[in-house]
This record gives structure tokens, C-alpha cells and sequence, in this order.
């Protein structure tokens, strides 16, 4: 099959998006498929990042809330490279606009809704949680609800990347939602990247004694992540036990997170880390996982601090709680600090009750694993269909390819 996929939420920044989309262009084209990513971005490029995988941008304006994303303006782009590229199946992976732009084009190519956001969980269950009932702000939200329906209706299937998630969206009066869990990239993260002269290193970056509590977080500095709500607990929980955070991110909440962190010498923000294989070990070599947003999807950063042998803390509801087994770690009441500096105490008092947490690690599910439950949904759909005649080489001519070397330092040029 000839699948493109309509990313509308990704930046080359960075983000679970970014890893996603880098992954699905080295898999697919394994199992036997061609694939086309298409994103908003400064400028219009075709990128062959190998053979059977495409990555094609739409000039489109920058999100005035953070510069490293963009939007698609309108209909007519997306429709146009539609058209261009001849789908077999076509993903719209966002439930905005651009999914409804995906639904009305004409073309007869079978489509799927791939969720990766939860509007709902990151903004109204966030901003209205303290003041009204989930079902109170559902009801609230009836419009977007009777969008997310009728996506429903104009889709072939709905992708679920986790549990929780899928049983909101069933609550809701969507029909054809499945859940197809994600997973990590394989062979990256794993208790044996663990390095001790690293984990020193971090225990005195901390200001931490040997038997201190190396915590990490990882994610966007942006509001829903609940970030100086994590660091307020941290340091909470710092002047009551050994325990130390590191904190690796960007974003616009930096100051603010900054400002909540003070002048604790246990607290330390960096910058993201660009290497997969060094972030790797900075997760293995650390002693636990913690995270503040309750609206992840499916929340990889957890799932990989798993894969790496960490157990986790997390919000009692979301993606992230999802990721919690039997012995991986602990729950807190989402949006709450108090619960969360709790939940550190008890596992620096009780480290026993997480020795399973390697072994937990040997069972978290790969992408590559993902990809292949979602191809096989999909060509249920498809089957008996006539697939998509290749593109002549004068047309792929016409499209002016870059190298993805050429295309990187152009961005680079850009943003300066």
C-alpha cells in the first residue's frame, strides 16, 4: 500500500511525534509499503529519507503560541498533495481541522483518525478539573464531542494509542475506535545503557549522597505537561529525603518552571537531549520516572523509562497511567503536588517493592510491533482494493527532491 499520512502536530524539534514519524518511515517500508508523510513546515520540500519513504512539506504559517509548529492554513494544500501522491489509505493524525479537511477530500482512498492528542484531557479536564465533574465538562464540551462523532462517521477506523483513552472515546458515541498500543523504537532503551560513572556524575550534579534518588523527567515545557507542579514536588519531597530531579526539556513554561525550582541545588533543568543512545543512558542510569501530564495519549517517554528498567510515577488517569504494571511504580492524583511529593517518599522508603521493574522492562511493547498490528488493520480494510499505480519518474522529477542532509541545513539556516 501506498499510505500518507497527514501529520498536522509535528516539529523537527523533537517530541513523540518526531519519533513516531521517524520510525513509521524506516518500518513501513520494510513490511513491504510505501509511505508519504506530509506536515506543515516553512517551506514546501519533498525529502526521500529512503527507499519507499517520503517526507513532504506545506509551507504554512508558524502557531503563534510556539514557533517550532505550524499549521495547514487551509484545505487546498492538503487536497493538493493528495491528489499528487495517489494514497491507498490515508491517516490524519490530529483531530482538528486538518482531519476534517482529510474527510472532505474526494479522493476514494480509505482513511483512518490516528489520535495522537487529547484536546479535551489537555485543556478542559485541565483548566475546568477543579471546578466541575469530567461529565460536567463533557457536557460543556458537546460540540466538540459531536465533531470527534462525525470524524467517527467520515473515518474507517479510529486509532486508539491507549486504554484510557479508547474507553473515553467509546463513552463518548464513537463506533469504529480501536486500540493499537505504541511502543518504543527497538534496541535503544534497556537497563544495560545503565553507566555508573554517569550515575555519579548525576548524584553530584544533584548535590545527592550515594544512596540518594536520581528522579528525570523528560517532555515539552508546555502547560499541560505540569512541570512546576513536578518540580514543587520534588523539592518538597528533597527536604524530606535524599532525592534529586532532572529535568530535560524546552519550551515556553521554562522561565516559569525555573522560577518554581529557585535556587535548589537538587534541581536541575537541561536542555533536550538529542541523542537517542544518550538518552538512553541518562534514563538507566537514573533511579526513577516521573511525569505530571494526566492527557498523554500513550505518553513514550514512560514507556521507554520502562524499557530502560525505571520504575515510574505517574498521574492516576491518562496514557501515562496506562504504562503502570503490577510493580512498575506508583500513582498520584493528577494535578496534585502534594500526592505526587507522597508518592516519591514512599518509593525512596520502599525501593523492595519495585525489584520486578527489570523484568517489566523485558516485556514493553516496540514500535515495530506497533506497526504491525496497524498494518494489518488497515489491509483488512483495503482488501480487494486496486492499489495505487506508481508515480512516473518525470512526476517524482517535478517534486525538485532534497537530501535529508540538504533539508536539515536549510532549516538550520532558517531559524536563525
Amino acid at each position: 500500500m501506498r499510505i500518507v499520512d497527514v501529520c498536522a502536530f509535528y516539529t523537527p524539534h523533537g517530541g513523540g511525534v518526531r519519533t513516531y514519524v521517524d520510525r513509521k518511515l524506516r518500518t513501513l517500508p520494510a513490511l513491504g509499503h510505501e509511505v508519504v508523510v506530509i506536515a506543515p513546515g516553512r517551506h514546501d520540500s519533498v525529502v526521500r529519507r529512503g527507499p519507499g519513504a517520503l517526507f513532504v512539506t506545506i509551507a504554512s504559517p508558524a502557531l503563534p503560541f510556539d514557533r517550532r509548529y505550524h499549521y495547514f492554513a487551509d484545505r487546498t494544500g492538503i487536497h493538493d498533495a493528495l491528489d499528487a501522491w495517489r494514497p491507498d489509505f490515508i491517516e490524519a493524525s490530529s483531530p482538528w481541522s486538518s482531519a476534517t479537511k482529510v474527510a472532505e477530500w474526494q479522493g476514494h482512498a480509505p482513511r483512518s483518525l490516528v489520535m495522537h492528542a487529547d484536546p479535551l484531557s489537555s485543556y478542559a479536564y485541565r483548566w475546568l478539573g477543579p471546578l466541575a465533574s469530567q461529565a460536567r465538562i463533557d457536557r460543556l464540551f458537546d460540540r466538540f464531542w459531536k465533531h470527534l462523532r462525525e470524524l467517527d462517521k467520515a473515518f474507517d477506523i479510529v486509532v486508539s494509542p491507549g486504554a484510557s483513552l479508547t474507553r473515553r472515546l467509546q463513552a463518548g458515541g464513537l463506533k469504529k475506535v480501536r486500540s493499537v498500543p505504541l511502543g518504543v523504537e527497538p534496541g535503544i532503551f534497556h537497563p544495560r545503557r545503565a553507566r555508573s560513572e554517569l550515575r555519579q556524575e548525576l548524584l553530584d550534579r544533584l548535590m545527592l549522597p550515594d544512596d540518594g534518588l536520581i528522579l528525570i523527567g523528560i517532555g515539552r515545557f508546555s502547560a499541560e505537561k505540569r512541570w512546576p507542579m513536578v518540580v514543587r514536588a520534588a523539592a518538597s519531597a528533597a527536604r524530606r529525603r535524599p532525592v534529586g530531579l532532572l529535568l530535560i526539556g524546552a519550551g515556553k513554561q521554562e522561565e516559569k518552571i525555573a522560577k518554581e525550582a529557585g535556587f535548589s541545588s537538587h534541581i536541575e533543568i537541561s536542555p533536550p537531549v538529542r541523542s537517542r543512545a544518550e538518552l538512553a543512558s541518562l534514563l538507566a542510569s537514573s533511579d526513577a520516572f516521573v511525569h505530571g501530564c494526566e492527557s498523554e495519549t500513550f505518553c513514550l517517554v514512560a514507556s521507554e523509562a520502562r524499557a530502560s528498567g525505571l520504575p515510574i510515577i505517574v498521574p492516576d488517569r491518562g496514557g501515562a497511567f496506562d504504562q503502570l504494571g503490577a510493580g512498575a511504580g506508583l500513582a498520584y492524583r493528577a494535578g496534585n503536588a502534594t500526592a505526587l511529593r507522597d508518592a516519591i517518599v514512599r518509593l525512596y522508603d520502599t525501593p523492595d517493592a519495585f525489584t520486578g521493574r527489570v523484568r517489566a522492562a523485558a516485556g514493553v511493547r516496540t514500535m515495530d510491533e506497533h506497526f504491525v498490528d496497524l498494518m494489518e488493520r488497515y489491509e483488512s480494510i483495503t482488501w480487494g482494493n486496486t492499489p495505487a499505480l506508481p508515480l512516473h519518474p518525470a512526476e517524482l522529477h517535478e517534486l525538485h527532491f532534497l537530501d535529508e542532509a540538504t533539508d536539515r541545513r536549510r532549516d538550520a539556516l532558517l531559524a536563525r
